[in-house]
């Protein structure tokens, strides 16, 4: 190109950086909003709920709703914030923020607002659960409200994200968490409330990709875990692994082609590369990413599916879980809100003899939170998964198990809510006698009129199969022949254990070990 002719062309990319700027300059000044704040927002009933946007820097916002009004002025970056009084459950209320121009908020209303977060199980949406036609066809609740948080790893923390709030319809609802759904729509009919949910799962994460890095970088129990990732984030190239997989996709082509002519069936097509660097294992990339747009939005609690992804670190999750939910509650600012969780399912081939299992060992991980932390539960849904899919399509029954605790803990309702837990063992000659907490109506039986699931073992450690019985509400006797004294009693112990002990509620007894023998999973970081 010569210059005569480059002259016009810098002439033209100087008026538009110009004009971009000043449309850049006229955007800062108008009043923006994160999407969580928005028309049809649930606000959380009972407590303060902060709202924040974006303005001219130094410019002054006041809100006003419901007779209340606050005002702000915009920080140097243009960032305002006000705390809104408690507003009485109902509405619908119109929110006005007003600075040099004007945006008004409608359809608002206020409820319980509950975050639904975690991997796949938690993602799964209505559509692909049980009954989906007749869930999707009868989703008509005007004041259940649905918002989602689409899924973006980063290391940079977000301030927004794309997304809307939505009454809940059979179009909205289809791809919306199935388990979140229905667990708000049980709140709703038992508490005739306003419901808001926050779906932001993403399916195969794993926890430490919800936390703060800074947290985890000055916690030395992850020590390990973060040097690791440090080398690949240093050595990981990209492009180099995209040019393999093209390399190896032309071999399969070629193959494919070589097997269609013979008529044999072509092999598997290799699978395209996933860059971790953007991915959801990453530690911090789903916190910046999907969760750090809504920290400080007023929520009543979370609920959470999640822990197949750290089920090889099992022992790093008795760490790692309440170190997550922490992190979320120190950053929320709103307190110890109510954090319930779903244990692992019952999931693969059922093994006949005992064995271990980093399944269970992940179970305890999570079980064990539940000491660590106040106002935590463990919906525990042994009976409810399917031994060849990691994604059980019963997410109705999952959602039932996680609103008792809800609406027992937080809502004064009368229900049980807690599946039985070991207390203590007494060994009396060859027999182990068990006391249970949390029994509801007593213990009880499912499918099998004897109790099944339980081995035991003497000092050698080795676990048989045991026989048990019920000898009261909340007691129950196991033994073997082959143990003369036992030393250690374990249950539902196995990635998918046959057994079928719960309390006369129907919910399942906690799996357990009487033990604390170093597990499988001990030395995985």
């Amino acid at each position: 190109m010569n210059c005569t002719s480059a002259k016009p062309l810098a002439a033209i990319l100087l008026m538009l950086v110009t004009l971009n700027a000043f449309n850049v300059n006229q955007a800062q000044a108008e009043i923006k909003l994160p999407a969580i704040i928005g028309d049809n927002m649930v606000l959380q009933q009972g407590q303060k709920n902060p709202l924040w946007g974006w303005a001219e820097p130094g410019e002054k916002i006041t809100v006003t709703v419901d007779g209340q009004s606050h005002t702000a002025t915009a920080d140097d970056k243009g960032k305002w914030k006000v705390t809104l009084d408690p507003l009485k459950v109902g509405g619908p209320y119109e929110i006005t923020i007003k600075g040099k121009d004007a945006v008004t908020l409608k359809n608002v209303l206020s409820g319980e607002v509950w975050i639904c977060s975690g991997q796949s199980n938690m993602a799964w949406t209505v559509r692909s659960s049980n009954d989906s036609d007749l869930e999707i066809m009868t989703a008509n609740y005007p004041k259940i409200r649905l918002i989602s948080v689409p899924q973006v790893g980063t290391q940079e923390p977000q301030d927004n994200f794309n997304g809307k709030w939505e009454p809940c319809t059979p179009e909205t609802v289809a791809n919306f968490s199935a388990v979140g759904y229905f667990f708000g729509r049980q709140l709703y009919k038992t508490l005739n409330v306003p419901i808001g949910l926050i779906d932001n799962a993403w399916g195969g994460s794993s926890a430490e990709a919800w936390v703060n890095r800074k947290r985890l970088e000055d916690e030395p129990a992850f020590k390990q875990m973060m040097e690791r990732w440090e080398q690949t984030e240093k050595t990981y190239d990209h492009e180099k692994v995209v040019a393999a997989y093209n390399k190896r996709l032309d071999q399969w082509k070629t193959a494919a082609k070589k097997a269609k002519a013979a008529g044999k069936p072509a092999p598997r097509r290799p699978r395209g590369p996933r860059n971790p660097l953007t991915g959801n294992h990453r530690p911090s990339n789903i916190y910046n990413g999907v969760l750090y747009p809504t920290i400080g939005y007023g929520i009543k609690g979370v609920i959470w599916y999640q822990g197949e992804s750290n089920a090889s670190r099992a022992y790093q999750y008795r760490k790692l879980f309440p170190f997550m939910i922490q992190n979320w509650r120190d950053e929320w600012n709103q307190g110890d809100f109510p954090f319930y969780w779903v244990q692992l399912a019952d999931f693969r081939s059922e093994k006949p003899v005992p064995a271990d299992s980093d399944w269970a060992e992940l179970r305890e991980a999570q079980t064990m939170t539940m000491d660590a932390l106040p106002n935590t539960g463990e919906a525990v849904i042994l009976n409810l998964g399917e031994a060849m899919d990691i994604h059980p399509k019963n997410k109705l029954d999952v959602a039932k198990r996680l609103a008792r605790w809800a609406l027992a803990k937080d809502y004064g309702v009368k229900i049980v809510h807690q599946s039985p837990r070991y207390k203590s063992m007494e060994v009396k000659g060859n027999k182990a006698i068990l006391t249970f907490d949390h029994v509801g109506g007593g213990l009880d039986l499912f499918d099998v009129n004897t109790p099944i699931g339980f081995t035991i073992a003497g000092e050698d450690k080795k676990f048989v199969n045991a026989s048990a019985k019920i000898i009261g509400a909340n007691k129950i006797e196991v033994w073997s022949d082959e143990v003369a004294k036992p030393a250690s009693v374990r249950y539902g112990w196995a990635d998918n254990p046959i057994c079928n002990v719960q309390n006369k509620e129907g919910l399942p007894l906690t799996p357990f070990r009487t033990d604390d023998w170093t597990g499988i999973t001990a030395n995985n970081h």
